[in-house]
């Protein structure tokens, strides 16, 4: 940069996490609650190393990895890319694409990649000269066996941002409980930011309200996450791959309608037995209704041949849904406390099961509850309106079934 020094603003916190030089440290590391800071901080310092790198003569590969990553848009891509364009020298230096990040010189070019069908595919990626692993909670051990080691190049580095959730985990063991000798990492939460946003904080004040201590202490505090009466479906799913059998009933598919900063979501079940499985999902918060569509269809495999069933308090939609590439999209009927009896539906499962594909259904799956008195701590019988968009499309897919009062598993 012709002598010259660059600022990059940071939370304080994190300044120690890089103010060790460039392969001075193997890993580098952040966890804590929402809000903190720590993604948006990485996806900066990645393309600041990015910059460094080349500078330094260096070619080669940024990875940015998930354990689960369906598509670029589950990805960090969106992050990095808002990240570099916020700093001006940043932006003059790389070549942003639709699908594609790299320095105009294309010597160092970022790859996003899922870590569960991808590892081999890894593995052959010539010079990795970092790899940052994000939302890294949910990563597996024989994962972390096959990944490290193809990050072989001479002072590379792997990075890792991620909410605590299960104590024990293979992240959780490998730098919470056992941090590495040549590591550096952080615990960083919402207060620790100084550029925490008000939209963000009344968000959080109004989770403190409304959900119980453990789950609002996951989300925003940085503290494991631990099962509990107000969840809803505590105790009730789990996540595991799954291919749909013969003699299955459904596919039943259910669609709920974004409202501003909400999603709009879209899930496909099958019933076999006493148990609920979810397939697929889509979710996208913003998304006009001439692309929901495609969207959902792209998605969601079947959608647009099967009946689907959607909130019928959106009726131009469905009817605009209908022409436009969804013909047997349909409202579904609501009924006074239709809410509580899909519930109670979803309860009566033995269990509910997951495909892990299906990672905002799994997030929801852990943070829907029911509300918590705050002076008592007493679970009471109204549910959170939040986190709840998945298992409303889920409870429109099965509505047929939940108001059935003679059904009964098979």
């Amino acid at each position: 940069m012709m002598g010259k020094t660059a600022r990059i603003e940071i939370p304080k916190k994190l300044i120690p996490v890089f103010a060790k030089p460039s392969g001075s440290v193997r890993y580098r590391y952040a966890y804590g609650g929402r809000g903190s800071g720590k993604t948006r901080t990485f996806a900066l310092m990645s393309a600041v190393r990015a910059y460094e790198l080349e500078k330094a003569g260096k070619s080669g590969v940024i990875l940015c990895a998930r354990e689960f990553q369906n598509s670029l848009d589950e990805s960090s891509m969106e992050e990095v890319k808002q990240a570099i364009r916020a700093v001006p020298w940043l932006d003059s230096f790389f070549d942003i694409g639709e699908r594609y990040i790299r320095t105009k010189s294309g010597r160092i070019k970022y790859v996003f990649s899922g870590l569960r069908h991808n590892l081999d595919s890894i593995k052959s990626k010539a010079r990795i000269l970092l790899c940052w692993i994000d939302e890294a909670e949910t990563v597996s051990e024989v994962a972390y066996q096959k990944l490290l080691p193809t990050i072989r190049e001479e002072g590379s580095e792997a990075w890792l941002t991620w909410n605590p959730e299960r104590d024990g985990s293979p992240t959780d063991q490998r730098f919470i409980k056992n941090p590495p000798d040549d590591g550096v990492g952080v615990e960083i939460n919402w207060q620790d930011n100084p550029y925490f946003p008000e939209t963000l904080d009344a968000e959080r004040k109004r989770d403190r309200q409304n959900l119980d201590p453990q789950t609002y202490a996951w989300i925003w505090e940085g503290a494991y996450l631990e099962n509990s009466d107000a969840q809803v479906l505590a105790g009730k799913y789990r996540v595991a791959e799954f291919e749909p059998g013969e003699g299955w009933d459904g596919p039943y598919y259910g669609v709920d309608f974004g409202f501003a900063a909400d999603p709009t979501t879209a899930n496909k079940c099958w019933i076999h037995g006493d148990t609920l499985y979810i397939e697929y999902e889509a979710n996208k918060i913003g998304l006009e209704l001439d692309d929901t569509a495609p969207h959902l269809i792209d998605r969601v495999p079947g959608i647009a041949e099967h009946v689907s069933r959607a909130d019928s308090a959106r009726p131009e939609s469905i009817s605009h849904l209908k022409r436009k590439g969804l013909p047997r999209i349909t409202g579904v009927k609501k009924w006074q406390g239709s809410v509580e009896d899909g519930i109670q539906h979803l309860r009566s499962y033995k269990e509910i099961v997951i495909h892990p594909r299906c990672t905002e259904t799994i997030r929801e799956a852990r943070l829907y509850s029911y509300k918590v008195d705050r002076h008592t701590g007493d679970v009471l019988p109204q549910v959170v309106d939040a986190h709840n968009h998945h298992w409303d499309a889920i409870r429109y897919a099965l509505q047929p079934i939940i108001s059935r009062k003679d059904f009964v598993f098979a």
